[in-house]
């Protein structure tokens, strides 16, 4: 924050009463607000912060303000502060803070955590590891899913894998087996397979599927289509 101007000669000293209200320091109820739209220092505890960054590592969508605001029990412009000031935290404008291997950016009407853009070469190959690289039980599982209950968000995803599949989306896409197809008006957006996908099992048409839609396949089931999916890829 610049330094605030300098009194005007002959001006009155400013008050110092750890009583006066709505000024930093303020003992008063809420500590008052240190600038226009922000709430009081408190917002900006470690706890606060981290709590912040514990919402926004777990979801599988973007966070909205008013989500973070009515989980951590703050004033909507209170989150919006710190929500503004971790991501420049993260960018390495704070004093002290250094530029992270991840930002905090606006997505869909809310927030969400991705890696920094200068990594973006490293990263995609670290996804990818090659075209003939297999796919782990995990993104074969989420892959029979999407394949099953295409279009379908990641949230609708993880709640029928019963785990977070934020990173395993995130692989699948950048392998070209699945993609984004608009969104739900909740602003969650929708997954589909692609031909890739259908080159990679050796299959003209979802049609070839095990005949299991549109039912949905249980945690049983995932296994055992994750494994055909798995012999088949290596035809």
């Amino acid at each position: 924050m610049s330094p605030s101007p300098p009194s005007e000669p002959g001006a009155p000293p400013e008050p110092s009463s750890a009583g006066s209200p709505g000024r930093p320091g303020s003992s008063g109820a809420a500590g008052g607000a240190d600038r226009a739209g922000r709430e009081s220092p408190e917002v900006a505890t470690p706890e606060l912060r981290s709590a912040a960054e514990a919402i926004l590592v777990v979801a599988d969508d973007p966070v909205t303000t008013e989500a973070i605001a009515q989980a951590l029990g703050l004033e909507e412009g209170a989150a919006h502060a710190l929500l503004e000031d971790l991501a420049a935290e993260y960018r390495g404008e704070s004093a002290g803070s250094r530029p992270r291997g991840f930002v905090l950016r606006r997505a869909a009407g809310g927030w969400r955590l991705a890696s920094a853009p200068r990594h973006s070469d490293l990263v995609e190959a670290f996804v990818v590891g090659g075209a003939t690289a297999r796919l782990s039980q995990a993104a074969l599982e989420t892959l029979a899913v999407i394949a099953y209950r295409q279009p379908v968000t990641r949230g609708r995803v993880a709640a029928i894998r019963g785990v977070n599949v934020d990173g395993v989306v995130r692989t699948l896409h950048a392998r070209g087996l699945i993609e984004e197809t608009g969104a739900e008006p909740s602003g969650a957006i929708l997954y589909r397979t692609t031909a890739e996908f259908l080159e990679y099992l050796g299959i003209d048409s979802l049609e070839e599927l095990p005949p299991l839609a549109p039912y949905l396949p249980g945690a049983e089931s995932l296994a055992d289509i994750a494994e055909e999916m798995t012999d088949r890829s290596m035809r």
